[in-house]
């Protein structure tokens, strides 16, 4: 007996245009950051990739200077917000469901629940993820891309669109290179060729000044929103 299979397309009139949405929510946002002051970075990374660890270290650095807020986005848990809170900064747990990004709803909702001229400075942690956070813009000035090469030297080539959308890119964990079997020199290469005006810093928590670097560069940010 022949199966036959049709192939039938629907056509689904949405008249909810989520895109548009979140890209007025952003620029809201980001009116609400800009006219209080804030230098806001959205971090993105997948799980793994030492986001938490990276602004752990900015934290650390910077509290003292500057008063500093901290989104810390996840699925469900609020395992990476705990970690922020030890460092006595105010931090906001945005848990998104089952949804593997923050939108720019989601961030309004957590800017709500503070007083944005406090502070010089929020730090975004996107869920966990390099693909989904692309699609939505959250209103920051920044948007970072940190990557781990546990992950493998081959993971930039695989996500090319969060490193042509980014604003920096991290490669972190240089420490561990020769452990794992990967050459940063490579994933620096598959950066500058997927996007060559991309800036490219490599980290290691255990190397002092790759964290200094990093740290500069966030009080770059913070110093150049001061002067705006």
């Amino acid at each position: 007996m022949r199966m036959q299979f049709l192939n039938v397309s629907h056509i689904i009139s949405m008249k909810h245009d989520v895109f548009k949405e979140n890209k007025d929510l952003a620029g809201k946002n980001k009116k609400a950051l800009s006219d209080a002051g804030v230098f806001s970075v959205n971090i993105m990374g997948a799980i793994g990739s030492g986001k938490t660890t990276m602004i752990e270290e900015a934290i650390k650095a910077l509290k003292d200077k500057y008063k500093i807020a901290v989104i810390a986005g996840d699925v469900i848990a609020d395992m990476d917000a705990s970690r922020f809170i030890r460092h006595g900064v105010t931090t906001i747990p945005a848990n998104t469901g089952k949804e593997c990004h923050l939108d720019a709803h989601l961030v309004n909702h957590s800017l709500k629940g503070i007083n944005l001229k406090e502070y010089d400075i929020l730090f975004i942690e996107n869920v966990g993820n390099l693909i989904c956070p692309t699609d939505f813009d959250l209103g920051e000035d920044m948007k970072i891309v940190i990557v781990s090469v546990s992950e493998g030297d081959d993971i930039i080539l695989k996500h090319p669109v969060i490193f042509k959308t980014s604003d920096l890119a991290v490669i972190n964990k240089i420490d561990i290179a020769d452990a794992v079997g990967v050459d940063p020199a490579t994933m620096v290469r598959d950066i500058a060729f997927l996007n060559p005006k991309l800036p490219v810093l490599l980290t290691s928590k255990k190397d002092k000044a790759t964290v200094d670097s990093w740290i500069s560069v966030i009080e770059k940010g913070i110093l150049s929103k001061k002067k705006q």
